[in-house]
């Protein structure tokens, strides 16, 4: 299936959550907020989250500064 994810397509195969999709991006660690066709979807329903083919994905990581 093809993701667009922050506005970059990339391949995924089939039936994968929006956690399994943040783990093949080694992401799953990272403090951030992500939300699939514009809809925010909570961290702990990351692994409950059903991904189809055309989802646009937007995700944001928080940097510390000042």
């Amino acid at each position: 299936m093809k993701l667009i994810i922050n506005g970059n397509e990339k391949e995924f195969s089939n039936n994968k959550t929006l956690l399994e999709v943040l783990k093949e991006l080694s992401l799953e660690d990272k403090v951030m907020a992500a939300a699939v066709n514009m809809e925010i979807v909570k961290q702990d329903a990351w692994d409950k989250c059903r991904l189809n083919d055309g989802d646009k994905l937007e995700l944001l990581d928080f940097v510390g500064g000042g």
